[in-house]
């Protein structure tokens, strides 16, 4: 999600390449990027999520991802009320103007700096784990633990933070699908063959944890910023007479087939997203019940084989991604600046970036409630509020009383106090231990 979602804002500030006319993104590959914009750090605590809420939370996972994909169907009928539309921003600026596109970008830069610092804490937890009572002196300071990690991993990217070129880490980073199949494949491995075993119980329900639940599991679909991008990387395609009946002149294109393509990779993306999270929290419930940790790789013992290779990868991960999460805030903040083309300023911004993340890093080092604080405010709004106002007030036709109007409502509704119950469950959970 993080991934693609950064590139997404980031190609918003690039100048158009040339492109092939009538090429596009095959529809497999289409399905590979929708996979990767859904596969992140969100995997490693839909096992704590679900041990927050108790097995019935799984009835939740399957409405979310219901939820979400409904929703990302809605921003694809935004776009077929112009053909300009290329992007999240666009469809705000479309439905509410300049206030729209501000709000929805945002939202954005505001979710892709938290999770850079998720990256942060992951780095510095797992790093502990592997490595424990590591430190060095400063100026006589000792620093140590999950402190002198964040340091040791923000001095590692900071260069790459720097590079205006981040097509080589992308392609590195695409890589997370894999990486998140092989993390289920790992976790299964130790519970099965590294003697941990599935004897765990746990509890039916549990009320009091349902909030994080859903925070977290929201988080795990907010992949919608992406979404109109993946759309509009296809719709060049003749392939699409495999899909539907694709017609192409030179300047319209038959819609059914864009949307019946957009609406397959949709679902395909969301049900191997489903099952792969459903597996990971079953998985890890059965093996550890209630005192799972926000990131099942903290549980994992780190003598065997498997959780090295489980932690490895998990760690790879962030340090390609971190430079492309950041570089579309920089950009924005660059395109403000008088002085925007200067080497020197971008540098100086990248890195002021990079040092406000460590501060918040260690300011609030707990990943579980961040994610699920992220999920709550950011991604209720972004993947599930936003996507029904703008299709409310783009498509008139959908604001007559029926079945779809009362849908949309209800979400809305059920959305807007859901995200005000997590949000404020996440803050309080920070401030008690801070």
């Amino acid at each position: 999600m993080e991934c693609q979602k950064a590139n997404e804002v980031e190609k918003e500030n690039q100048l158009p390449e040339a492109e092939e006319p009538h090429r596009g993104t095959t529809v497999l590959r289409t399905c590979f990027n929708g996979l990767n914009a859904l596969s992140g750090i969100g995997m490693l605590s839909v096992p704590y999520a679900l041990s927050q809420g108790g097995w019935l939370g799984l009835i939740l996972l399957f409405l979310v991802a219901v939820l979400c994909w409904y929703t990302g169907l809605l921003l694809r009928r935004c776009m077929d009320s112009d053909p300009l539309i290329r992007s999240y921003p666009d469809i705000g600026e479309r439905a509410f103007g300049y206030k729209g596109r501000a709000l929805v970008s945002i939202f954005m830069y505001l979710e892709l700096y938290l999770v850079a610092v998720e990256f942060l804490i992951l780095e510095g937890d797992n790093l502990d784990k592997l490595f424990p009572n590591t430190g060095f002196q400063i100026a006589g300071l000792h620093i140590g633990g999950k402190t002198a990690f964040v340091l040791l991993t923000a001095l590692v990217i900071l260069p790459t933070t720097w590079l205006k070129s981040l097509h080589m880490l992308a392609y590195v980073s695409a890589g997370g699908v894999v990486a998140s199949v092989l993390l289920v494949a790992c976790v299964l491995w130790v519970g099965a063959v590294d003697g941990v075993g599935f004897h765990e119980n746990g509890v039916l329900l549990n009320w009091r944890g349902l909030p994080t639940t859903l925070s977290v599991f929201t988080f795990c679909y907010c992949g919608h910023a992406v979404f109109p991008t993946l759309c509009n990387s296809m719709k060049d395609r003749s392939q699409f007479s495999k899909v539907g009946s694709y017609v192409e002149t030179e300047s319209s294109y038959n819609w059914l087939s864009v949307n019946a393509a957009m609406m397959m990779v949709l679902l395909i993306c969301f049900v191997t997203s489903t099952i792969t999270y459903g597996s990971m929290a079953v998985l890890g419930y059965l093996m550890y019940g209630e005192p799972l940790k926000s990131q099942v790789t903290l549980n994992l013992p780190i003598r065997k084989i498997g959780s090295k290779i489980a932690i490895y990868s998990t760690l790879v991960n962030p340090l390609t991604k971190y430079a492309i999460i950041t570089a579309p805030i920089a950009t924005a903040i660059e395109d403000t600046l008088v002085f925007s083309n200067s080497r020197y300023v971008s540098v100086l911004i990248r890195t002021v970036i990079v040092i406000s993340t460590v501060v918040v890093a260690l300011t609030i080092p707990f990943f579980g409630y961040v994610m699920a604080f992220i999920g709550a405010f950011f991604s209720v709004t972004a993947s599930i509020l936003l996507p029904c106002l703008c299709y409310l007030r783009i498509d008139k036709s959908a604001r007559r009383f029926g079945v779809e109007l009362v849908l949309i409502v209800g979400i809305l509704i059920v959305g807007s106090f859901a995200g005000v119950i997590g949000t404020y469950t996440s803050i309080k959970q920070i401030v008690k231990h801070l």
